[in-house]
């Protein structure tokens, strides 16, 4: 608004010295035009809304599609105003990060995100892939960066709405709940093993039963359904047995996932949760359906949420600023 305003205001005086009128035609429609391509006009925006966007399994040092899916988010953080950034894992390819001065931390994050929209808080969870790294290392970096934040392999947090309702969002860290992580034979994943399941489950469980907020999400690593390459796989059956029930039991609205490199949202018949898989911020897969697909597509991209009272907007963004697919979940 205090761009509209200021241009508007220079317009007028350019007009009124009478001769410099056709500059000042010529000079706003080009200053108009640069501050439009800093906007993705096709994204809805919803007044009052809370919005944010989600991501995942991007750090590739710039790589395949990382620079254009950066660019797109900027643009829609811009335009939506967005309150932060949730990535949902795999944030260092391909053996996470040594320490806090890992050079990764500038090739594939600082160097990457460089739009002031994207300078706002992110929220973060851990992928298999950093876990081939230092996970201390990434929960040490919130105390060096103003944006980056995880306190722990999992952790919590609740949001207020501009209504005043509340909106809890749980990161979990879903790695030790892979079955396959723990076979003999993958002495990468020592320090997944070492995990404690059973405390983190009660944890999650006590925390979603005691929120009293309108709205809860569940943000993780790996997804619970997949169309896509793990679509079978005993690693997603396995954690749907262990999860799923669980979220419904406790009316999560959405679970924020990634693993599949690709763009998939999910909600099968009888299932209170819908699941949004996120993650070809960088590289993609092929990917397919499965019962209750609502859309899948093998693009680079990512998702904005945007959360009111009654309702929340999601709309998934390509890396050329399309929008591929919109849907709505709405509460009484």
């Amino acid at each position: 608004m205090a761009f509209r305003y200021t241009m508007k205001k220079i317009y007028i005086i350019l007009l009124t010295l009478g001769t410099l009128q056709g500059f000042a035609q010529d000079y706003l429609e080009e200053e108009l035009s640069g501050y439009r391509e800093g906007f993705i006009p096709e994204l809805k925006q919803v007044e009052d809304g809370f919005s944010f966007l989600v991501m995942g399994d991007f750090g590739r040092y710039g790589q395949y599609h990382q620079k254009d899916v950066a660019l797109q988010m900027g643009k829609a953080a811009m335009t939506i105003d967005a309150e932060f950034i949730v990535s949902v894992g795999d944030n260092f390819y391909p053996n996470g990060v040594q320490s806090t001065q890992d050079h990764q931390w500038i090739s594939s994050f600082e160097d990457i995100y460089t739009n002031m929209s994207l300078h706002n808080d992110w929220y973060v969870a851990l992928g298999n892939h950093d876990y081939n790294g230092n996970i201390q290392a990434q929960i040490d970096y919130s105390k060096l960066s103003r944006r980056w934040h995880m306190p722990d392999e999992y952790y919590s947090k609740t949001f207020e709405l501009e209504d005043g309702s509340e909106m809890l969002m749980v990161v979990m860290d879903t790695n030790p709940f892979i079955d396959s992580y723990h076979e003999k034979g993958e002495d990468k994943y020592e320090n997944i093993i070492a995990q404690d399941t059973l405390a983190q489950k009660k944890w999650l469980t006590e925390t979603l039963s005691a929120s009293t907020a309108r709205w809860k999400i569940v943000v993780g690593h790996h997804p619970l359904y997949s169309g896509g390459k793990r679509k079978s796989s005993r690693d997603t059956t396995g954690f749907e047995k262990k999860f799923a029930a669980l979220f419904d039991k406790y009316k999560v609205d959405a679970y924020l996932c990634g693993h599949e490199h690709d763009l998939q949202v999910i909600r099968p018949k009888g299932r209170h949760t819908t699941q949004f898989l996120t993650g070809s911020a960088s590289e993609v897969r092929p990917t397919g359906n499965r019962e209750g697909t609502l859309f899948a597509a093998a693009v680079p991209g990512f998702m904005t949420f945007t959360v009111t009272k009654n309702a929340m907007l999601v709309q998934l963004v390509d890396s050329a600023g399309k929008i591929i697919y919109t849907t709505q979940i709405d509460k009484k």
